[in-house]
C-alpha cells in the first residue's frame, strides 16, 4: 500500500490529504491557486457527524421514562456529564452553551477515535475499492489543521457574538479599552485584548491538531515495524484512548470557559 520511496514515502503517503483544487490545477500534487478542499477531511468529519448525531437523535426520539435501553443510558450519561461541566463553569444565561459543548465534545471525540483504527486498514480498503493504490486519504480529521482551525475560529466568532449579546456594543467596547488598566491606558488595554483574543483560537486549534498529529505519527511508525508492531500498538492504542478523550474534553472545556468569560463583565 505504501507510496514509492520506501519508509519516507510510506509516511508521507499516510500524512497527505486528498486535495481537490477549486480554482486551479495541481502541480506535483499541490494546488497552484488559492482555493482548495481537503476532501477526505470534509467527507470523514461530515459522515461521522451525521452518524453520531443521527444516533443521538434516534435515542432521544425513543427515550422512555421506564427501563432505558443501553443506547439511551449511554447518551444520557454523555449529556449529563457535559451538562454538569457547563453548570459548574458557565454562570451566565444562554440556551446555546450546553448544546454547543455537547456538539464539540461528541464530534471531536468520534473524529479523534478514528485514530484507533489500524493505519493501513481503511486506506487499503479504499484503494481496493477505487483501484488507485496511490490514492492519499487521511481518515483522522483532527490531524488536519484546516479542520481544527475551522472549529476554533467558529468558537471565536461565537465568543464575539456572546460578548455583544450580553454586554451590548457599548459595554463590549468599554471593556476592551478600559480593562485591566483603566481608560488612561486605553491603547495598552486594546493591544492586550487583541493579543489575548487572537491567542484563543490559535492555541485551541494547535493543541488539538498537535496532539492528534503526533499520535497518528506514532501509529504510523509502529506500523513500519512489521511483525513487531503488536506488542507496541496495543499499549499505545490503550493509552491513546485517554488522549483522544482528554483532547475532546479540553477543547470543550476551553470553549465553555471562553463563553463564560464573554458572558461576564469586569
Amino acid at each position: 500500500m505504501s507510496a514509492e520511496g520506501g519508509t519516507a514515502g510510506y509516511i508521507q503517503h499516510h500524512l497527505t490529504n486528498l486535495v481537490v483544487c477549486a480554482d486551479s490545477a495541481k502541480v506535483d500534487g499541490v494546488c497552484t491557486g488559492f482555493w482548495s478542499f481537503h476532501l477526505d477531511t470534509l467527507l470523514v468529519s461530515g459522515i461521522l457527524g451525521l452518524v453520531v448525531f443521527g444516533f443521538m437523535a434516534l435515542m432521544a426520539s425513543k427515550a422512555t421514562s421506564g427501563v432505558p435501553s443501553g443506547g439511551q443510558n449511554f447518551v444520557e450519561m454523555v449529556v449529563g456529564l457535559v451538562d454538569q461541566q457547563v453548570r459548574d463553569t458557565f454562570h451566565g444565561k444562554s440556551a446555546l452553551v450546553t448544546p454547543l459543548a455537547i456538539t464539540i465534545f461528541v464530534w471531536v471525540f468520534v473524529m479523534n477515535a478514528m485514530d484507533l483504527i489500524p493505519v493501513d486498514f481503511l486506506p487499503v480498503a479504499l484503494q481496493a475499492a477505487t483501484g488507485n493504490h496511490e490514492l492519499p486519504f487521511k481518515f483522522v480529521p483532527t490531524t488536519d489543521p484546516n479542520l481544527t482551525f475551522g472549529m476554533s475560529i467558529t468558537v471565536f466568532f461565537i465568543m464575539i457574538w456572546m460578548n455583544l449579546k450580553v454586554k451590548g456594543l457599548g459595554g463590549y467596547l468599554h471593556e476592551i479599552f478600559t480593562a485591566p488598566f483603566g481608560a488612561k491606558l486605553a491603547p495598552v488595554n486594546f493591544i492586550f485584548r487583541v493579543v489575548e483574543d487572537i491567542a484563543k483560537p490559535i492555541s485551541l486549534a494547535l493543541r488539538l491538531f498537535g496532539n492528534m498529529y503526533a499520535g497518528e505519527m506514532v501509529f504510523i511508525l509502529i506500523a513500519l515495524l512489521g511483525l513487531y508492531q503488536l506488542p507496541l500498538a496495543l499499549p499505545w492504542a490503550l493509552f491513546h484512548i485517554l488522549i483522544i478523550t482528554l483532547q475532546a474534553f479540553v477543547f470543550m472545556m476551553l470553549t465553555v470557559v471562553y463563553m463564560s468569560m464573554a458572558a461576564e463583565s469586569h
